[in-house]
């Protein structure tokens, strides 16, 4: 089962969170038939998504990432919310590149380093919050550590990893997110990124059966972490009928006109899962009529 944990060392001085992402990434990749790389790339991108809801407030408060860095994917969007509900797509699922390394998958190649990263928060304010950093490496996780160490102000690092088996599929992916408060020593800081720099990646961990609880005691090497939180984790997406229906409206009263002339009918397809909706003639009618 897919889920995310937080946690909190004893002296309060260091913030964690951990996710297992396998299932909704495999589910993601086959329902928007990825290459191996841009399955990596999307995987990488929802594990961050899952992440950083769990950092949201509120059960109504939901997060974008928006990521294009100028490579062959395009751009890759992911959203969540603080229930553990999951989206995300890419621009060009099929793009792919060759292995930078045997058996390394080139995605900042693919993602591209000349762009940025965006994360919208709807907070139920008035306006939502924007971050925006420039991409770092378009690897996902050095550019989730400059969002939050430039734009949030939290140092912070991020380790996230999808690895894909030979039949294609997503054989294990999940990541982490590591942040210092305030109060951490500069011993217990430097010690930290000394340990981070020998760990093993993230996808080979879960692939051996780590948990996101043990993941967080074998990076942070301490069994006496206080977890605070999980959260089960899954990809859903909460389009319908009736919200496409009020992007069709936007078009405004002209745009309708000329698609119910020309076409008799209109199509819409879900970015996030493919799903399509049909409105027929007389539904295009009625939408006109609707509008002054």
């Amino acid at each position: 089962m897919d889920y995310a944990v937080r946690a909190m060392d004893n002296r309060g001085s260091i913030r964690a969170f951990a996710a297992v992402t396998t299932q909704l990434a495999g589910q993601a990749a086959k329902l928007h038939r990825c290459s191996p790389t841009s399955s990596a790339a999307l995987g990488r991108s929802l594990t961050a998504a899952s992440l950083m809801g769990l950092m949201l407030k509120s059960q109504n408060n939901r997060l974008t990432l928006q990521i294009v860095g100028g490579g062959p994917i395009g751009g890759i969007v992911a959203a969540a919310n603080a229930r553990g509900e999951v989206k995300g797509y890419v621009h060009a699922p099929q793009a792919d590149l060759p292995l930078k390394a045997p058996g390394k998958l080139d995605v900042g190649g693919l993602v591209g380093k000349d762009g940025y990263l965006t994360v919208i928060k709807d907070l139920g304010l008035k306006e939502p919050y924007i971050g925006k950093v420039e991409l770092v490496s378009g690897e996902i996780g050095e550019d989730m550590a400059a969002y939050f160490t430039y734009s949030e102000q939290i140092p912070t690092a991020v380790a996230l990893g999808v690895l894909v088996d030979t039949d294609l599929s997503v054989r294990s992916a999940g990541g982490y997110i590591i942040q210092l408060m305030p109060d951490v020593s500069d011993g217990e800081a430097d010690k930290l990124q000394e340990r981070l720099m020998g760990v093993k990646p993230v996808s080979a961990m879960i692939d051996e059966g780590y948990s996101p609880e043990s993941i967080l005691e074998y990076v942070l090497q301490d069994s006496s972490l206080k977890f605070l939180e999980s959260q089960s984790l899954k990809f859903n997406c909460d389009c319908s009928k009736e919200r496409l229906e009020k992007v069709l409206i936007s078009l405004g009263k002209e745009e309708l006109r000329n698609m119910l002339e020309k076409e008799g009918q209109a199509e819409l397809v879900c970015h996030f899962c493919n799903s399509r909706y049909l409105f027929k003639a007389d539904q295009l009618e009625k939408l006109i009529n609707m509008q002054i």
